[in-house]
């Protein structure tokens, strides 16, 4: 998907984005087909700010096969101040400091092949 590509490509460079449906404004992200809320598939892509909160986390002790490595490490719901919520992982945060309703900020996590979203401190 076009869409998706161009979204990683975006946070890899530092810059979180989203799509607007231009027919009845909802926010959707990562990208998708059609709005979820009206079904159309008009979309324009905005720049976000990368601040949000922690709605929820999980904290991976045993890497998943074939999956990311280097446990523990926690993935959190992030609502962003936007009002969408992404998943992304936990960096520079300690475990046991990480909280639900901690102010966090988005960070790209670039690998050589690939980009992930994760969210750090937010100062």
């Amino acid at each position: 998907m076009i869409m998706l590509d161009a979204f990683f490509q975006q946070a890899r460079q530092g810059r979180l984005t989203a799509i607007r449906c231009a027919h009845c404004a909802a926010l959707a992200m990562p990208p998708q087909e059609a709005c979820a809320a009206c079904r159309r598939r008009e979309w324009q892509t905005v720049p976000l700010e990368g601040s949000g909160t922690v709605a929820s986390f999980t904290v991976f002790r045993v890497p998943p096969r074939g999956g990311a490595s280097g446990p523990p490490y926690a993935v959190a719901q992030v609502r962003l101040r936007e009002g969408v919520s992404v998943l992304g992982r936990i960096v520079d945060i300690p475990l046991d400091a990480l909280a639900i309703g901690q102010a966090v900020r988005f960070r790209p996590l670039v690998e050589p092949h690939q980009t992930g979203i994760a969210f750090g401190p937010a100062a």
